[in-house]
């Protein structure tokens, strides 16, 4: 049968060539990915993900990550980050993180709150931690009167930006077993990680000792989802109860399941990564040396950290959006990030720097 001409009520409300250096949440759908919804839709599946599709997905996840993996749909990063913990610790146990950890800085307390755990931050220099940053916190083990930690939590890519190696992956992953502890990875960019290093994904997750993945989707292309992924079952308990007590078993899983096989059954997680990254060095590149802008951080993915004047940064962000990072710099200067998406393209950059360029001369 032939394609059905499709009306509806709804009306574009936005210029789709219009792209910013936000967020790369920011980005839409993926046409290969609107391309897969649209093939699960239709009929009826088994809801709560007794579907062909989910049980499709979990064989794909198992290519990347091993035999041994199981994942868990869920719908947005707070809730995988968050069930993920809450199976790995019980509620007098606590979690080591640096203290820049999106768990600890961008999630509205929901760790605390909904989970119920203690983070026990550490400062880091590049937002990355190792087995000495670890020890800062992990210590008292039995002493009633203090928090135990129990769980180490890493984010690849950083919140700087920063992308940890495989080797520094087993360092903390075998400090922390040592410790009797278990490792979670925040992989909301997990795959932006892998292309940058030119890895599998399994080298950053399974091969280096991570326990439990909350492996990110819409910042590389999807709709809605993100997924827990557990790769050693013996550090999680209750996956199932808590997905569901948290709110976050979906009905129509399959409209989320079938998303993962898009984008990793093939070659599209990757290509999307290395994209964005991409763009953020040829971003870098092209302001690194406008008189007035300083790129302070190594670009490693698709983030790019830069010091301008507070007076520009102002002027920019009404042509393009993008936040600051810190304000409170002093001299009439602010750090800013700016994220480059799957969908950023070659002359979304160059507009972007002949703008910077633009507002630097005038100021």
């Amino acid at each position: 049968m032939g394609r059905h001409l499709v009306i509806t009520d709804a009306v574009r409300r936005h210029d789709p060539a219009s792209r910013t250096f936000a967020s790369d949440n920011y980005a839409g759908v993926h046409p290969e990915v609107l391309e897969a919804i649209a093939l699960a839709n239709g009929g009826h599946q088994v809801s709560y993900g007794d579907d062909v599709y989910t049980e499709a997905v979990r064989g794909v996840f198992r290519r990347h990550f091993g035999e041994q993996a199981e994942v868990f749909p869920v719908f947005n990063g707070t809730a995988a980050n968050v069930v993920s913990l809450r199976s790995m610790c019980a509620h007098w146990e606590a979690v080591v993180c640096p203290e820049t950890a999106h768990i600890n800085t961008d999630e509205g307390g929901a760790p605390e709150v909904t989970g119920r755990l203690k983070l026990l931050t550490v400062p880091t220099p590049d937002g990355k931690l190792t087995p000495d940053l670890i020890d800062r916190q992990a210590w008292g083990f039995g002493d009633v009167h203090h928090a135990q930690p129990r769980a180490v939590s890493i984010s690849n890519t950083t919140e700087l930006g920063t992308v940890y190696t495989p080797a520094e992956i087993k360092a903390v992953c075998d400090h922390a077993h040592e410790l009797g502890m278990v490792v979670h990875l925040d992989g909301s960019r997990i795959t932006n990680a892998a292309a940058a290093l030119d890895v599998p994904l399994r080298a950053l997750t399974t091969d280096a000792g991570v326990d439990v993945v909350s492996f990110g989707g819409t910042k590389i292309g999807l709709l809605l989802g993100e997924a827990v992924v557990v790769l050693n079952p013996e550090a999680s308990r209750g996956l199932p109860y808590l997905r569901k007590t948290s709110m976050q078993l979906a009905s129509k899983m399959r409209f989320v399941s079938v998303q993962f096989e898009a984008l990793l059954g093939g070659d599209l997680w990757l290509r999307n990564a290395r994209q964005a990254n991409a763009m953020a060095r040829r971003l870098a590149d092209a302001v690194r040396d406008l008189p007035g802008v300083s790129v302070p951080r190594p670009v490693e993915a698709n983030a790019v950290f830069a010091v301008l004047p507070v007076d520009v940064a102002d002027r920019l962000r009404k042509r393009f959006r993008f936040y600051n990072w810190k304000e409170q710099m002093g001299g009439g200067v602010v750090e800013v990030r700016w994220m480059c998406a799957f969908d950023t393209t070659e002359a979304d950059v160059d507009a972007f720097a002949a703008a910077l360029a633009e507002e630097l001369r005038a100021s």
